[in-house]
């Protein structure tokens, strides 16, 4: 009996294997999965650990938060000194709130990156050992939406073969969940499904579902998996559609979650490959060094209370079931409606409900992709704001630890902190130009001879501005310490003086992009408190620049701002142009830094002088490798970019089986008919060749007829291009 057999559950036959024609998805396994409520909690609902030997991690607790408090006490002393030079104003006052809002949340970060270091510097944790054999059962599950099927299904059959390899291939069964909008591509999965199965074969058990309608968007796509499916998995291994992740990781996962009744959750950190833009090499190069610090610093701290990042982790499937049903926010969007940052909540519902939430930052094998340029960046941006935003909400929910109100707070004040910084300059540049320019009026209701000057103490706001980068810069620093200790990191990076140039470039670049994404997250932010629902658009993965004169559309306001804040300074004071200079510079270059991030060229070229090289970039992954090359052959066919309708009206056996996996047609009331299925019939019926079909339909009346039995028979009845048609 081989490996596989051997490892695999008693139950699973219950799955069958898919091959090119079998069934979309396996026979339902269904679990009911309540909606949670925010205001109500009972906690003798909690369930009882099996396992009571895991500690809380106060050390690490003590460190971050009393480090980050004593830390940001200091900033205030020194702040109030430097701002108590003949009396304090209420801009003063405003300045010094301001500060301490900005100043805390770079030390409670600077204090959290300590403990990471230390952690890693001294302990050096090991990734776990590749388990012998499993027990239970897992669901890979990938969400799509709008993406190109080459990329994602070569992805998924990468990581196929690559559990396979392990021997421990048949304790997995494997899920497209498409809520793709677009016809053609949602053809193209279907297409590129077939393949896959006709190139895994009969034994593979690939499954695929769409949605007829994508309500709650990616939490709606996985929770109708687990309600629906879910019963027939112990756990799932949740995916994003640029997610890559080894067979030792995924199965490691497995074992995991086998070997800890407690847990809910188990995250991995992904680590970002493939990238080859300016901007996508930078955010590659940083999460590489940088990154593991300040994981492993969080992990430290949060213990077994732990956060969830939405994809490359894997969860307790009957456990996510009964506590993560997702409320809807009272209110309209932006704020109202539907959880669009989802995993946050989820990982603290799951939490509260007893189960535990954790990292493993030293098991290696999970990756990611980024957007490739700055817009691409503050498109993805504007909609985490809002789901961070909303989260306003959930933090006073009940029965919630403590940690779990951290994390929230820690994901609104990632976007609240930039209207704060740029308030916080406005307030400077106001006091400045008080002292230089505007009649004070600062008399306090004592008599005095002498009106209060709005001064500063020079030399104590250089040392604090000093202590404020040093503070702010520190995580990279420790990155780099620990990379230049890890000899394979340090070699595969280009040794000691590749690595230091790369920090050096890396910090200068972010210095000049800072103010750009300081005006960025700030107009997210306005917009959303406006009461402007952000939309959900898909996610550009591949590399590309933008239009020129859609990068000077997005940022002549940056630019204009640059220049005017570069007059006003120096018409001021020069040291207040020298103290701004880096704020100025990057609002100035904002047009030619947001070009030169989408270039690639940029970027390969940096490459080749070992700037911002990484290990998995010098030394690519095998499971990467792999995952371009299927993604190439899959491309080679021509399906991604085919039109849908000429594949269903060409294919009579594709079209078959596109129907087989459309699910059995509601039923419609006499008289309900969308506007779109009217049209698409009137069009239908007045086309004479499958070409006027094609050119007439529109897009969602497109997608009312590939999901409409009846309509398609319309189609694939009319003639083919050029054919004779009787009059």
């Amino acid at each position: 009996m081989d490996a596989v057999t051997e490892t695999a559950p008693a139950h699973a036959s219950n799955a069958p294997p898919a091959g090119p024609f079998a069934p979309a998805m396996p026979e339902e396994s269904r679990l009911n999965m309540p909606e949670q409520k925010l205001s109500r909690f009972d906690p003798a609902t909690e369930r009882r650990k099996f396992v009571n030997k895991f500690s809380s991690p106060w050390l690490s607790r003590f460190i971050t938060f009393g480090g980050g408090l004593a830390l940001t006490g200091w900033g205030a002393y020194e702040m109030y000194r430097v701002i108590d030079v003949g009396g304090i104003t209420f801009l003063k006052w405003v300045l010094l709130v301001l500060f301490l809002a900005n100043f805390s949340w770079i030390a409670l970060s600077f204090a959290a990156s300590v403990v990471g270091f230390l952690h890693l510097l001294f302990v050096r944790p090991k990734p776990p050992a590749q388990p012998e054999k499993l027990s239970t059962r897992t669901a890979v599950v990938m969400p799509i939406y709008n993406e190109t099927p080459s990329r994602v299904f070569g992805a998924l059959q990468a990581i196929y073969e690559d559990v396979e390899a392990t021997g421990l291939g048949a304790c997995f069964d494997w899920f497209f969940l498409s809520d793709t909008t677009d016809p053609d591509v949602w053809i193209a999965e279907e297409r590129a499904l077939l393949a896959l199965r006709g190139k895994l074969g009969p034994q593979a058990r690939v499954y695929y579902r769409h949605r007829a309608k994508n309500t709650a968007r990616k939490a709606g796509n996985v929770g109708d998996f687990v309600a629906r499916w879910g019963g027939a998995y112990e756990q799932m291994v949740v995916l994003d559609a640029d997610s890559l992740m080894t067979g030792h990781a995924i199965v490691s996962l497995a074992a995991a979650m086998e070997a800890d009744p407690d847990a809910g959750i188990i995250q991995t950190l992904p680590l970002i490959i493939n990238r080859n833009t300016l901007f996508a090499r930078v955010q590659q190069f940083a999460a590489r060094i940088y990154g593991p610090v300040i994981a492993d610093g969080l992990s430290c701290w949060m213990g077994r209370d732990g956060n969830y990042w939405g994809h490359n982790a894997i969860i307790r499937t009957a456990a996510f079931a009964a506590h993560c049903g997702l409320p809807h926010l009272k209110g309209k969007p932006p704020f109202g409606g539907h959880i669009m940052s989802h995993d946050f909540v989820e990982a603290a519902l799951i939490r509260r409900a007893g189960y535990s939430v954790y990292m493993l930052p030293s098991l290696g094998g999970s990756f990611e992709e980024s957007p490739p340029s700055l817009i691409d960046v503050a498109a993805r941006d504007r909609r985490w704001c809002q789901g961070n935003l909303q989260h306003i909400s959930v933090l006073p929910a009940k029965g919630l630890v403590w940690p779990t109100r951290q994390h929230f707070a820690t994901g609104i004040m990632g976007y609240v902190a930039s209207p704060l910084w740029l308030a916080q300059l406005l307030v400077g540049i106001l006091l400045v130009l008080q002292a230089s320019y505007i009649r004070p009026e600062y008399f306090s209701k004592d008599f005095t001879l002498f009106p209060t000057w709005p001064r500063f103490d020079a030399e104590r706001s250089l040392e604090l501005f000093i202590v404020t980068m040093a503070v702010l810069l520190a995580p990279k620093l420790f990155g780099l310490i620990v990379a230049l200790f890890d000899s394979p990191t340090r070699r595969a990076s280009g040794g000691v003086f590749g690595l230091i140039f790369s920090t050096l470039f890396e910090v200068l670049m972010s210095a000049l992009l800072a103010p750009i994404m300081m005006m960025v997250h700030a107009g997210h932010v306005m917009h959303i408190i406006f009461g402007f629902d952000t939309g959900w658009e898909p996610q550009r993965r591949d590399d590309g620049s933008v239009p020129f004169k859609a990068i000077m559309r997005r940022h002549r306001d940056h630019v204009l701002l640059g220049f005017i804040s570069l007059v006003a300074a120096l018409l001021i004071s020069p040291s207040l142009a020298a103290w701004m200079s880096p704020t100025i510079a990057g609002l100035i270059l904002a047009i030619f830094l947001s070009w030169a991030s989408g270039q690639k060229s940029i970027g390969l070229a940096l490459r080749r002088v070992g700037l911002l090289v990484t290990p998995e970039e010098k030394n690519p992954p095998p499971i990467a490798s792999r995952a371009n090359a299927l993604s190439e052959a899959l491309a080679a066919d021509g399906h991604d970019h085919a039109d849908g309708l000429r594949a269903l009206h060409d294919d009579p056996k594709f079209c078959a089986l596109h129907q087989a996996f459309l699910p059995p047609a509601p039923h419609r009331a006499r008289g309900d008919i969308t506007p779109e299925r009217a049209m698409a019939v009137a069009k239908l019926s007045d086309a004479r060749t499958i070409d006027d079909a094609v050119n007439w339909l529109h897009r969602k009346e497109r997608m009312a007829l590939i999901q409409d039995r009846a309509l398609i028979a319309l189609l694939t009845r009319l003639p083919a291009s050029g054919a004779a048609v009787a009059e």
